[in-house]
């Protein structure tokens, strides 16, 4: 829910207890204020547990039943993953979860004693304090088919960063020991130059085993596409090769260790992208957002995966700003700064909209034509990269009414952004 500052200021009333909680590792402290900032009780400190949650709660009680307090609103910092464990348990017990910026916090932490010391003792105060002036933030905690696709998207991710660690450490294995095998393949990932890595990695295997060692190893899988031609230039490759020729041993068990690592990540990224494939098809309106020439599953899937629940949000440039992509100003009297992006927001959300709108602008005739026009226009006209921004904002709006509104994507309402001005010219 979207709340202005006045509207969340007016939600804490008399019987609104505040609790401000330093979220750690292992164990947390709390503090609890009235609405006026008056504390109510001691510190507590109680740990990541099943038992610490259940002394949290026991103390919130008791000073509710005391202090007459009706509401709880319970303030942390979004510290990492530490508080995904507490925060069902919280809103189990009908506490209210909210999140206060760790950028505010601190900023404010020297209000009271002018010392730039952190300590946890003072961490719960600053966040109530920032909670009872309305500076905290709802958190969205997926539920259901959300919850299940986010953490779907989220293994993708960590496997995608590993297979590219991998891949650049293969390259750099390759131009120190055979830097000629870039010449005879032109991707080492193909099914042929694999089985060379695998088989006859080094200039002095490959001409050990010889062309027609090689070619009756490609055999054995039935490559088709390579032969003696291939054969014999990677033989005459290895032959002039200037690679390093110490260390063979050790070095072939490294790239070994890689190979077998790279084939498993290979095998782990095919399962989760089925998993992402069947639970996807499940949201309403993913059908509609793959008939975009140039969107294909990853972008549409990760897009509700960051997202969420498509209900909770009243316009699309609520999404932007989720995303980091509403526009920041720097101007001061008569001068006047570049516009730019705020970078304040998801940044998964931003990547994937930016890495899927570049192969949009390249396939889909709509998108090319718009970022034309942008680029090109008479009165300010954008360079490429921002450009390619104002095209991700109208992608998430196009989004936005395909699974809010459930209509059909209409290619001729992408040029309107042309036609207007075009039509005014005339009148």
């Amino acid at each position: 829910m979207k709340y202005t500052q006045n509207e969340k200021i007016l939600q804490v009333t008399e019987k609104t207890l505040i609790v401000g909680v330093d979220i750690a590792s292992e164990t947390h402290y709390a503090r609890a204020f009235d609405q006026r900032g008056v504390e109510l009780s001691k510190l507590i400190r109680f740990s990541n547990d099943a038992e610490g949650f259940k002394k949290f709660a026991l103390w919130v009680e008791e000073i509710k039943a005391r202090c007459n307090k009706h509401d709880v609103m319970v303030g942390m910092e979004p510290t990492g993953h530490y508080w995904f464990n507490i925060a069902p348990y919280l809103k189990d017990h009908k506490m209210r979860i909210v999140l206060v910026n760790p950028f505010h916090v601190k900023r404010s932490k020297e209000v009271d004693d002018n010392n730039p010391t952190k300590n946890d003792r003072k961490d719960p105060k600053t966040i109530a304090m920032l909670v009872k002036d309305g500076r905290y933030m709802e958190p969205y905690i997926p539920e259901g088919i959300y919850s299940e696709l986010r953490t779907a998207m989220e293994t993708r991710w960590q496997i995608v960063k590993q297979l590219n660690a991998i891949r650049n450490r293969v390259k750099r294995w390759i131009s120190i020991y055979f830097p000629e095998f870039n010449k005879v393949f032109g991707d080492w990932e193909g099914k042929a130059a694999l089985i060379a890595l695998k088989e006859f990695p080094t200039p002095a295997r490959v001409l050990e085993t010889g062309v027609d060692g090689i070619i009756a190893r490609w055999k054995q899988d039935k490559l088709r596409a390579v032969g003696r031609k291939r054969a014999s230039a990677l033989i005459e490759a290895a032959r002039k090769s200037v690679g390093v020729s110490e260390g063979l041993v050790a070095a072939e068990n490294d790239l070994a260790i890689l190979i077998e690592d790279y084939e498993m990540r290979m095998r782990h990224y095919e399962r989760t992208m089925v998993i992402i494939e069947q639970l996807a098809y499940q949201i309403p309106g993913l059908p509609e957002m793959l008939k975009i020439k140039g969107i294909g599953l990853v972008t549409a899937a990760g897009f509700i995966a960051e997202v969420g629940d498509i209900s909770r949000f009243e316009h699309p440039k609520q999404i932007q700003k989720l995303a980091g992509l509403s526009l920041k100003e720097n101007s001061s009297g008569k001068h006047k700064g570049q516009t730019t992006i705020s970078k304040r927001g998801r940044r998964r959300l931003r990547a994937l909209l930016f890495q899927g709108i570049m192969p949009v602008t390249a396939n889909n005739p709509e998108f090319r034509e718009l970022h034309s026009h942008y680029t090109t226009r008479d009165k300010n006209p954008l360079k490429k990269k921002q450009s390619l921004i104002l095209l991700s904002c109208k992608l998430i709006r196009i989004f936005f009414a395909l699974l809010k509104k459930g209509t059909a994507y209409d290619p001729q309402k992408m040029l309107n952004d042309i036609k207007r001005p075009l039509l005014q010219e005339v009148a």
